[in-house]
């Protein structure tokens, strides 16, 4: 067969190189989708990497878990909820604890209002173990042991990731990779260099961004979740552009379109002998 068209091949070879091009480009590289790497001159142990978290302030809306006991229990037993003794989780730490209005307070018994807003846990209760003194009467032998905890880690999680939503996790530090896996993990075309976090303060919220790209990442003051924190994972532009996540399938893809533009062109060169 004779080609009396022989222009018609050189469009051809040119989108035949910018799909190869696409290909390349549409592959996700490991280093967007790996946690936590290392520069090759970084040694295994890194004295004093990680940083610790900031003690945590109250805020408006927490619900904070108070227990009290002392040598004669029941100078105290009005301060603790009607199952103070129950292992109870989820609900119950909503039910039985104090929720924090918006004036900052929590209401106890026979203490009546109290302000904790921007105090640390351990500040609360050194502070209700003063009050708690003083109210029942107590002597200084009296044993009073006063337990102040967060009734867990609200949170919510949006954008890819496994299992979107709000969270509670029932412990008293979590990192940004805890809470990543306990939504699901971030698929392939999740954006770990830049997962925003959005922290609420008493002046209002702040946007803030951890790279967990890089071991780096440990050092971040944002690298530990607080209670009503907003994560938010951003795709990708592969994920956009629709021709896969991985070499495998964009080979798939190319090779699709490739062989309906191959097909197309030869019908079309046949229609013109």
């Amino acid at each position: 067969m004779v080609i009396r068209n022989p222009m018609i091949v050189k469009p051809t070879i040119s989108i035949l190189l910018l799909l190869v091009l696409l290909a390349t480009a549409s592959c996700i590289p490991t280093k967007r989708i790996t946690y936590l790497q290392e520069d090759l001159a970084v040694e295994d142990t890194i004295p004093g990497l990680r940083v610790q978290a900031r003690p945590y302030r109250v805020q408006v809306n927490d619900v904070i878990s108070i227990r009290v006991k002392a040598q004669e229990q029941s100078l105290v037993e009005i301060y603790n909820p009607v199952n103070s003794e129950s292992t109870s989780i989820g609900e119950g730490f909503y039910y039985d604890g104090f929720a924090v209005d918006r004036h900052g307070n929590i209401r106890m018994p026979k203490l009546g209002e109290v302000n904790v807003l921007g105090r640390t846990t351990e500040e609360i209760r050194e502070m209700l173990e003063d009050r708690i003194k003083v109210e029942s009467k107590l002597k200084e032998n009296a044993n009073l042991f006063v337990q102040v905890k967060l009734a867990g880690i609200r949170y919510t999680i949006a954008g890819e990731i496994g299992s979107p939503g709000v969270q509670v996790d029932l412990i008293e530090q979590l990192s940004l990779i805890d809470a990543l896996a306990n939504a699901g993990g971030v698929p392939l075309t999740g954006d770990l260099t830049d997962v925003i976090v959005i922290r609420q303060y008493p002046g209002g919220q702040k946007i803030h961004h951890v790279d967990l790209t890089t071991i780096d990442a440990f050092k971040s003051p944002y690298f530990y979740v607080q209670p009503n924190d907003l994560i938010l994972i951003n795709p990708l532009p592969q994920k956009t552009l629709g021709a896969g996540t991985t070499g495998l399938d964009t080979l798939r893809t190319v090779l699709t379109v490739v062989t309906a533009l191959t097909t197309t062109i030869l019908l079309f060169i046949g229609l013109a002998n």
